[in-house]
């Protein structure tokens, strides 16, 4: 049975010159399912149907539905890019510095900081690409030194 995803996925390739071949199908679920996910996480979830897929096909795939405005990339961490479906509301993503935990926000709270940008020096920002770090707030309420204690420590979100 196909999918709204699957029908998307099919036009807007065929669209474009492109077949649909299993292996765009099963990352793009893979990305749809994970919501978020790392190249190799992606990769995993592929495999786990179709074991042959490998990261260099994943890679590939993740460039070309980036390409054709099927998937997005925020940058959540210094490692690879996390995916998600370009269907997804547009969102930023929140990243506690302590526990790695990433929370989705609604962009437009940074409207103010995105207009000001734009007057002032005639940037035009795109604040989907990037995380903002602090502390959650399950973090925040600990002491300074309950964060200091052995797994507790600032960290890259996995």
């Amino acid at each position: 049975m196909a999918t709204d995803h699957d029908q998307t996925l099919h036009s807007t390739l065929r669209a474009k010159g492109y077949r649909l071949t299993p292996q765009r199908q099963l990352v793009l679920q893979a990305v749809t399912t994970l919501r978020h996910g790392t190249p190799e996480e992606i990769c995993l979830e592929v495999q786990r149907s179709a074991g042959g897929v490998n990261i260099s096909t994943v890679y590939r795939t993740l460039e070309l539905l980036e390409e054709l405005g099927l998937v997005t990339h925020a940058h959540l961490g210094h490692g690879p890019p996390t995916y998600h479906a370009a269907t997804d509301e547009d969102h930023l993503h929140l990243v506690c510095r302590y526990c790695a935990t990433v929370i989705e926000t609604d962009r437009a709270v940074t409207d103010d900081l995105v207009r000001e940008l734009a007057a002032r020096h005639g940037f035009q920002t795109d604040v989907a690409h990037f995380a903002i770090y602090g502390t959650c707030q399950g973090c925040a309420a600990h002491t300074p030194e309950d964060l200091s204690l052995p797994g507790a420590v600032p960290r890259e979100p996995a």
